[in-house]
C-alpha cells in the first residue's frame, strides 16, 4: 500500500516508520567513548587557517524528528549518565594533537539537558582551558540562559553555536518537520549575538520538495537569511539519501540527491555574497559525483575554496 508523506500531523510517526533497523549497530556503542573524531583546517575571520578537532559524541537522539536527518544512526536509546560526556571528550583529547579549536557535535543539541547533563557543563568548560574556540550545535528552540551560563564558564574561550536553518523556504522548512519557523531561527541568532556568542548556520543544498531548477536559488536565499540574522559562517550541506525517509520520498518523486554541478553552483553563488565565511561539507562527496568528469580536480577546487574563501575558476567537465 502507498504510504505518502503526510501534509499535516503524523509526520514524525511516518519518519520513524521508514527508518531501517539499527539495533545491531547500536549494540557496539559505548557511553564512555566518542563515536569518532577528526582534525580539519578552517580559516578564521582574518583568513588565517586554524586547526580544529571535531569530536562526534555518543549520545541520545535529538527529540525532534527531522525529515532529512540521519544523525540518529549511531545514538543511544537513552540519555547518557552524568560524567560520560566529559570522559568522551577526554578520550579524544588524549589521542590527538593539541588543536586550538574544538567542535563538539552530538547528533542533537548541546544545550538539551537530556543530552548533555547540566552538571557536566563545568567539567566540559574546564577541558576547554587550552583551546581558543569551541563550536557546538543546538536546535534554535533550545537556545536560552543555559548558553549564556556556559559561555561565562568558558572564560576567554570563544563560543560559537551552530544552528540548523536548513532552508529559508518557509513551506519546505515546515515540511522538514524541524519544529521551528524562520522567526525561531532569527530569535535564537539574535539571543546568541546579544550574549557575545558567534553563530554558524547549516544550510541544506537541495532539500526534499525542491527541484533542480530552484535548489541553487534557495541555497543562496537561505544563506542570505542566515547572514541577515547575524550568522558569520554558513556551512552548506548536500542532502543525502540513507535514512529511509528520503528513500521513500525519492520513490514518490519528491526528492533526488543533488549532482556535483549543482553543488558547485551553490558554493560559488553563496560565497559570492561576500557576507561571511562559507564552508562546503566535503564528507562523502564521491556519492554526488564519483563518475563526473575530472571529479578529483573539482573536489580539490571546493576544498581550496573552503581554505581560501575565494571563488576559483570552474573546472569544465
Amino acid at each position: 500500500m502507498p504510504d505518502p508523506y503526510p501534509d499535516s500531523p503524523g509526520r514524525s510517526a511516518w519518519i520513524l516508520r521508514h527508518r531501517p533497523d539499527l539495533s545491531e549497530l547500536r549494540k557496539g556503542l559505548s557511553v564512555d567513548r566518542p563515536g569518532g573524531w577528526m582534525e580539519e583546517l578552517e580559516p578564521d575571520e582574518d583568513g588565517k587557517l586554524q586547526r580544529f578537532l571535531t569530536v562526534f559524541l555518543t549520545n541520545r537522539e535529538c527529540p525532534w524528528r527531522c525529515l532529512m536527518c540521519d544523525l540518529w544512526r549511531q545514538t543511544t536509546l537513552e540519555s547518557v549518565p552524568p560524567g560520560a560526556i566529559p570522559r568522551q571528550i577526554e578520550f579524544a583529547l588524549n589521542r590527538v594533537s593539541d588543536a586550538p579549536g574544538l567542535k563538539l557535535y552530538n547528533a542533537g543539541s548541546f544545550f538539551d539537558p537530556g543530552a548533555i547533563p547540566e552538571e557536566d557543563l563545568p567539567r566540559i568548560a574546564e577541558l576547554m582551558c587550552a583551546r581558543n574556540r569551541l563550536i557546538v550545535e543546538c536546535h534554535p528552540k533550545l537556545v536560552g540562559d543555559r548558553v549564556t551560563r556556559f559561555a561565562g564558564a568558558l572564560g576567554s574561550v570563544r563560543l560559537e553555536v551552530a544552528l540548523g536553518l536548513e532552508t529559508a523556504h518557509p513551506v519546505v522548512l515546515d515540511r522538514l518537520n524541524k519544529g521551528m519557523t524562520l522567526h525561531d531561527f532569527s530569535k535564537a541568532a539574535a539571543f546568541l549575538r546579544e550574549a557575545g556568542v558567534d553563530v554558524r548556520a547549516f544550510v541544506l543544498v537541495k532539500p526534499p520538495f525542491l527541484g533542480e531548477m530552484d535548489a541553487a536559488h534557495w541555497a543562496v536565499e537561505s544563506a542570505r537569511f542566515a547572514f541577515d540574522a547575524g550568522a558569520t559562517v554558513v556551512s552548506l550541506i548536500p542532502t543525502r539519501l540513507g535514512n529511509g525517509a528520503l528513500e521513500a520520498l525519492a520513490a514518490e518523486g519528491r526528492f533526488a540527491e543533488p549532482g556535483l554541478g549543482l553543488l558547485e553552483e551553490a558554493m560559488d553563488r553563496v560565497l559570492g555574497l561576500e557576507r561571511g565565511r562559507v564552508f562546503f561539507d566535503l564528507w562523502d562527496l564521491e556519492r554526488f559525483g564519483r563518475s563526473a568528469p575530472r571529479f578529483t580536480e573539482r573536489r580539490e577546487r571546493l576544498e581550496a575554496m573552503n581554505r581560501t574563501q575565494r571563488i576559483l575558476p570552474r573546472i569544465s567537465g
